[in-house]
């Protein structure tokens, strides 16, 4: 389904003037700072339609001629679309607020497409400098992003989640709010649900009937700064193995699809000591899969979860994230260990998954990591 940027024009594309908020000449056409370099960024990512709304008070009357907006409008349009900001839709209410109209923002009456159509509205966002903006959001099922100081708060944070007086930092949160998966797996041996944010705050919530496996994965979350929701319901009745591989594999592969064009990444990441045992992991996105394994441990078990299987977790995510994993650990304490190397694991992940947006650039000479 197609998300949605639905964005306001005055004071948010354009300087609204403060004396009396009509733009209805070139002398006062000024564009909002740094409108075209962010703009045109979202643009190219290729995640949402643009779709411009406006209200345009009494437009077509006296006080507001048709021919003192086009020609603004069109300069607008034309000069937008020269920076690579094109909008599938341009939707001008012309009401007063007095007549109370459908079309008016907040109101919906100007989107009706939008709300029966096949669009996904809950990944959309309105952006606008009003908190009618933020209303509209709402009345559309969307999320809000208010350009404005911070003399305008005051909106329910579930609809607005974000308040800036920059497009640079709209377009930091839109290119880092997409990093998010939600995939389900179901075979004969396991059923598994996972979302995950590769630019959260380190949450979890784990649950794979293996005490053990859900300590080092709570681990992965917390040092990697990744939000985390894993359920797996395995047979675990015939051992743990399906249970940890299957895990292993749907991680990679959300990893995999939640860094999408890799663009910014870090690529490469390493690490960690705890205690006696010291661990070094070293991974590359460069879009092959290997792992080197030095890691040997002398008991069969920790906790509940069989040694032979921390291998055996490496490799599968190693598989689907289509990385390059080396792992090397000492020590003589079995559980600082491995958790010295899950630790390791999710500190060189944060690295070589962290994004510099103001280089957006692929880490790599030939062009392509896949």
């Amino acid at each position: 389904m197609k998300k949605i940027l639905f964005i306001d024009r005055d004071g948010t594309l354009i300087i609204e003037p403060p004396e009396d908020f009509q733009v209805d000449s070139l002398e006062k056409l000024e564009f909002y700072p740094c409108v075209f370099r962010y703009l045109s960024q979202i643009a190219e990512m290729a995640d949402f339609e643009l779709v411009m709304v406006s209200n345009q008070d009494g437009l077509g009357t006296s006080s507001f001629p048709e021919e003192t907006f086009f020609p603004v409008q069109e300069k607008i349009i034309k000069t937008l679309k020269n920076e690579g900001i094109v909008f599938s839709d341009i939707l001008i209410d012309r009401s007063f607020p007095e007549d109370n109209a459908l079309t008016r923002k907040p109101r919906t009456g100007l989107l009706t497409k939008y709300l029966e159509g096949d669009y996904d509205l809950k990944n959309s966002f309105v952006i606008g400098d009003r908190l009618t903006d933020m209303e509209l959001a709402k009345n559309l099922g969307c999320k809000g992003i208010l350009l404005a100081g911070s003399g305008k708060s005051g909106f329910d944070t579930e609809t607005q989640v974000l308040q800036t007086g920059s497009w640079k930092e709209i377009y930091r949160f839109l290119r880092l709010s997409h990093r998010t998966v939600k995939l389900s797996r179901q075979t004969k041996e396991t059923q598994i649900d996972l979302s995950l944010n590769l630019d959260g705050k380190g949450n979890s919530q784990i649950q794979t009937g293996i005490g053990f496996f859900d300590h080092m994965l709570e681990q992965v979350s917390r040092h990697g700064s990744i939000d985390l929701n894993l359920s797996v319901k395995g047979d675990l009745e015939v051992d743990e193995h399906h249970t940890i591989e299957d895990a292993a594999l749907v991680l990679g592969q959300a990893v995999k699809e939640a860094l999408g064009d890799k663009k910014g990444i870090g690529r490469y990441g390493f690490y960690a000591p705890m205690d006696d045992s010291l661990a070094h992991v070293v991974i590359d996105f460069g879009g092959r899969n290997w792992l080197e394994w030095e890691a040997g441990f002398k008991r069969e078990r920790i906790g509940s979860m069989p040694t032979e299987m921390f291998f055996h977790f490496f490799k599968s995510f190693s598989d689907a994230a289509a990385c390059n994993l080396h792992i090397r650990a000492t020590g003589t304490n079995e559980h600082h260990k491995i958790e010295a190397i899950f630790k390791a694991f999710a500190s060189a992940l944060k690295m070589a998954v962290q994004q510099d947006i103001d280089r957006m650039t692929l880490p790599s000479t030939k062009g392509v990591l896949d």
